[in-house]
């Protein structure tokens, strides 16, 4: 342990003098209460310290222990289903302790050390490890298989000389050694500034679906993407990560509350346990780590909380999971960044923010990305981060600089929100980089994707230049043909853009069901032009049994009875037949 003392304090921000053998970056404990900090600067014997916990009533002259390690996460089975705050503490074991009140230096283990855990070895005496191989399982909860590997930090080769008997373990246990006396246990740390290995990044061949159909089809995102939800406020920008947290297809959710309100973050931890996985019927807890750092705790520990949440990811990732992060929001994260920066005095940027600003956002979301994995395994970090620019400005920094990071991007759009259209994701303003790469997995799923979906947003397009006429002139000077384009929008809006989420049907979509709304729209749509051209009047149109039919079928028709479609189908073609043959003759 290295000693120092506090000469300076500036809120977070506190100088101690006799560090000059520590290293940039780690832990030390400072104050009588043992605060936990981080090493941030170090000019020869002076080290810059950031604290994570409310340091009111430090003195100067305190003493400052170094840990003479970077600040990092403690990874093995007992993560899942836990809620940590932005340095891993569980808020459960520091209620318990310290009461409604988080009280100052009080410390709790990130793991449950008295737990044990039924380990089955994979690995033979005499079998070849290395950095990745698999030594073992644990079943973590009710359908998490917990795969027990040499920690990534193990240089070189060597072989097994034991291994664990099948039996329940302590984290801590040893669970096998090497021949040249390496012993590892079922837990290890891992600094959480230092991305994990990983043998190469892969391309990006599979949607992370959603169930949400503007989503899914319009704006995908792949496994292993990256996206933001930027958003004013009442956008809907934590309902929107709420819905994706909890019908995803990632084997694994990482949730960060990253500075918000403290109600919002109430709502997260009271409701997420009572939410059922639709795929298992068990509480979707069984897969979700949360971490809560709300906007009335330090600062200090809301600007680490990101890397905490994706090197807990990167940890499941490494053992072939597909893990999604949901960071709500990195807009008060880049408040956190700034508010640092200025007690420590450096130049400001754009709005104040540091010049650092744009290479920390690349750090985060780079840190995603579906890689080979050290064991030989395929895992993936898919990253949605919601952004809060003040008054909905997409123009502000923080935005900005994500765009150049991302290539998924749901805007949500302040009238859509006030017309209880949900999700509020703007067709118009919001675009997606991964839908060529996704294009052959869609396509598997049904041939027409491609071809509804480029028709359905040239006609929103449509609809959108048109709306500025009919606002001067009023819909009823336009000619039938443009009028249709106004009602087949509005039958995409409400038919298939908007979700109740209340709704037992309509809250979730599987991919199958999503193009077959989609083609039915637009096969009316273009079934339709036909008959106004042969003279129809879209009076005629409009009254069809087809049309009132069309529209509900997002709420009428199961995921599970696709099949009633083609009774739609029927009645449309017939309908519009009928017509047909009534103005051609």
């Amino acid at each position: 342990m290295i000693e120092g003392r506090i000469v300076k304090i500036n809120g977070p921000i506190i100088q101690a003098e006799g560090m000059g053998a520590c290293g940039l970056y780690d832990v030390v404990e400072a104050g009588e209460r043992r605060l936990i900090g981080e090493i941030i600067r170090l000019n020869r014997n002076l080290a810059t310290i950031q604290i994570y916990e409310d340091n009111t009533g430090m003195r100067v002259g305190e003493r400052i222990l170094s840990e003479g390690r970077p600040l990092s996460v403690r990874v093995g089975p007992g993560l899942m289903g836990r809620i940590y705050d932005g340095i891993q503490r569980p808020l459960k074991d520091l209620y318990a302790m310290s009461g409604t009140g988080l009280k100052p230096g009080v410390k709790s283990d990130a793991l449950e050390q008295g737990k044990t855990w039924d380990f089955v070895a994979d690995a033979d005496e005499g079998s070849l490890i290395r950095a990745g191989s698999l030594l073992g399982h644990v079943r973590e909860t009710e359908r998490l298989d917990h795969k027990v590997l040499v920690p990534p930090s193990f240089a070189g080769e060597e072989r097994l000389v034991w291994t664990a008997p099948a039996g329940s373990y302590t984290v801590d246990e040893v669970v096998a050694r090497g021949e040249k006396g390496s012993q590892f246990s079922m837990s290890h740390i891992w600094p959480v500034r230092k991305p994990r290995p990983f043998i190469r990044k892969l391309g990006m061949t599979e949607p992370l679906l959603t169930g949400q159909r503007v989503i899914d089809i319009f704006f995908p995102i792949s496994k292993g993407g990256s996206a933001a939800i930027p958003g004013g406020f009442g956008t809907g920008k934590t309902m929107t990560q709420h819905a994706l947290a909890r019908w995803s297809d990632a084997d694994i959710i990482v949730y960060i509350g990253c500075g918000e309100r403290g109600n919002e973050m109430t709502d997260v931890l009271r409701e997420f346990p009572k939410v059922v996985d639709p795929r298992t019927g068990r509480s979707i807890m069984e897969r979700t780590i949360l971490i809560a750092n709300t906007s009335n705790m330090p600062v200090a520990a809301r600007e680490v909380s990101i890397y905490t949440g994706v090197t807990l990811a990167e940890y499941y990732r490494d053992m072939g999971y597909h893990v999604a992060i949901m960071a709500d929001s990195t807009s008060r994260w880049a408040e956190a960044l700034r508010e640092l920066s200025g007690r420590l005095e450096e130049m400001p940027a754009e709005e104040g923010f540091p010049a650092y600003l744009p290479t920390r956002l690349a750090e985060f979301y780079e840190r995603g990305g579906r890689v080979s994995t050290l064991g030989g395994d395929t895992g993936s970090i898919s990253i949605i981060g919601a952004v809060s620019p003040p008054g909905g400005d997409f123009s502000e920094p923080v935005t900005q600089h994500t765009k150049r990071f991302i290539r998924c991007f749901w805007a949500l759009d302040r009238e859509l929100a006030d017309a209880r259209h949900y999700p509020a994701i703007s067709w118009i303003d919001s675009y997606s980089e991964y839908a060529e790469e996704l294009r052959d997995w869609w396509q598997h799923i049904n041939p027409d994707w491609l071809e509804v979906r480029t028709q359905a947003l040239d006609l929103l397009k449509r609809e959108e230049r048109l709306a500025q006429i009919v606002k001067l002139i009023g819909p009823d000077a336009l000619p039938d043909n443009q009028r249709l384009v106004l009602l087949c929008a509005d039958m995409i809006k409400n038919g298939f853009l908007q979700q109740n989420a209340y709704d037992d049907i309509d809250m979730y979509s599987v991919p199958e069901k999503q193009v077959l709304i989609l083609r039915l729209i637009m096969t009316f749509y273009r079934r339709s032009l036909e008959i106004i051209q042969a003279g129809a009047p879209l009076v005629r149109i409009r009254s069809l049994e087809s049309v009132e039919r069309i529209s509900r079928v997002k709420s009428r028709i199961p995921n599970d009875r696709l099949e009633e479609f083609r009774d739609v189908e029927a009645l449309l073609e017939g309908e519009l037949g009928k017509l047909k043959k009534e103005y051609s003759a």
